[in-house]
């Protein structure tokens, strides 16, 4: 199989996003910023990712960070649209889902593009795309070409509906996936039109499925040398995830329906106001409740038929959650804080990103660490998730900030090509 040559990008470093960190003594001292090698399970791992937007180069994201080299093919000029995505004044999303990425550019829709990405692709592991089900076969890219030259080859296809199916031939944005997936119908207040989250999460669902299959496939390949089609659909990943909503509804015809800030019959788990803020507290169980109603002072309230039992505060979720408010409203976050901390209540302040950089977990994990990015300088972002004992996971290159900005060093590394080559590619709009 290919396996990929891979250099640490040595330019750049990272630094843990707060510079302190407590020692034995209780002073504090500085981290000073670091190179990073690769240490990850997946080094040695080459993949070639030609998705744009969010599923397949979330999928890459999560590859790249456990160690695999990626190789992010653009077109030409303005490359992906994720440049230019995300929220403020300065579009940063993608020095986060580009991380860990070399790019180069190709033109997909002439043969010259196609034939240098079709090179590169028998000399990877994996193959990422996410385009509609039908392009990559008239690009003459599908898995049966590409298998025929690098039977190895595991390919993430990452599409609305799938590659098969009445449907699998229409477009698919995430929000769709969503919708048909169930998810959006139960978000959001009962008296209003179905809501969204507050990010794509159908799209990164179907990465991580797509990531997890990806892994599945290595390990099949170990055994048998062979690769396959990783087929992920956005509307199945949604539908993955929603718990028990087919089988109720198969079973007893139950609907599941918007019901805001809490899940009927799971009580009590919900936001409660305070004197200063919002409060999360999840107490769903008969102990949690018993301890949370000491921590209220009502201890009573434990033991009450109306609350002793699961199903007792599910059918009284509403006159439970409106007592508790009652409480916390009396008090300070810090003030139920404590006293959550104090009775083993599983609880947490409702974090925005200020929150989330000021806090001593966070902190202490290195949950967000600081990239020296080549367009905007250090910035700070989520780290390499899970963490892995042996093999850590890591941010080891900036994204890349100009569309092709690898085109030399990869074209001239795997594929032998030179200068006058890649010129004559240029000029001819395939790179």
């Amino acid at each position: 199989m290919a396996r990929a040559s891979i250099s640490c990008d040595h330019n750049v470093r990272l630094i843990p996003a707060c510079p302190l960190r407590y020692s034995p003594s209780g002073r504090t001292s500085k981290l000073r910023s670091k190179r990073v090698e690769n240490s990850g399970a997946l080094k040695g791992i080459r993949v070639v990712e030609l998705g744009q937007l969010l599923a397949g180069p979330f999928c890459g994201q999560l590859l790249g960070d456990m160690g695999a080299d990626i190789i992010k093919v653009e077109p030409p000029g303005e490359g992906d649209p994720m440049r230019i995505w995300g929220q403020g004044a300065e579009k940063v999303q993608w020095e986060v889902i580009a991380r860990n990425k070399r790019s180069v550019s190709a033109n997909l829709r002439i043969a010259e593009g196609q034939d240098l990405v079709r090179r590169l692709i028998a000399k990877a592991d994996i193959l990422i795309e996410n385009f509609k089900p039908g392009t990559m076969e008239k690009w003459g890219l599908g898995p049966e070409q590409l298998h025929a030259e690098n039977p190895g080859l595991i390919i993430a296809r990452m599409s609305g509906y799938g590659q098969t199916g009445p449907y699998s031939d229409r477009a698919g944005f995430g929000g769709i996936g969503e919708a048909m997936g169930g998810w959006r119908y139960i978000v959001g207040e009962p008296d209003r039109p179905p809501s969204r989250m507050g990010v794509s999460i159908g799209d990164t669902l179907t990465a991580t499925y797509g990531c997890m299959g990806v892994l599945a496939a290595l390990h099949v390949r170990e055994k048998t040398g062979k690769g396959q089609v990783v087929d992920t659909a956005l509307y199945e990943s949604v539908l993955q995830v929603m718990e028990g909503l087919v089988p109720e509804y198969d079973r007893s015809g139950f609907i599941r329906e918007r019901s805001g800030s809490f899940l009927p019959g799971i009580a009590p788990s919900n936001v409660y106001s305070c004197k200063d803020g919002e409060y999360m507290i999840g107490a769903n169980k008969d102990s949690l409740w018993q301890r949370l109603a000491e921590a209220m002072g009502q201890p009573e309230l434990g033991t009450d038929p109306r609350y002793a039992t699961h199903l007792a505060r599910g059918e009284n979720q509403i006159e439970l959650d409106s007592r508790i408010n009652q409480w916390t409203r009396t008090l300070t976050v810090d003030e139920v804080d404590a006293l959550m901390i104090a009775h083993s209540i599983p609880a947490g302040r409702v974090y925005r990103a200020p929150e989330m950089l000021d806090d001593p977990h966070f902190k202490a994990r290195e949950a967000i660490i600081e990239v020296e990015t080549e367009r905007f300088g250090p910035l700070k972002m989520q780290s390499a998730f899970p963490k892995l004992s042996a093999t850590p996971s890591s941010v080891r290159r900036a994204a890349p900030a100009k569309v092709g900005q690898h085109n030399a060093e990869i074209y001239g590394e795997l594929l032998g090509l030179n200068a006058d080559d890649l010129a004559a590619l240029e000029a001819i709009g395939a790179i």
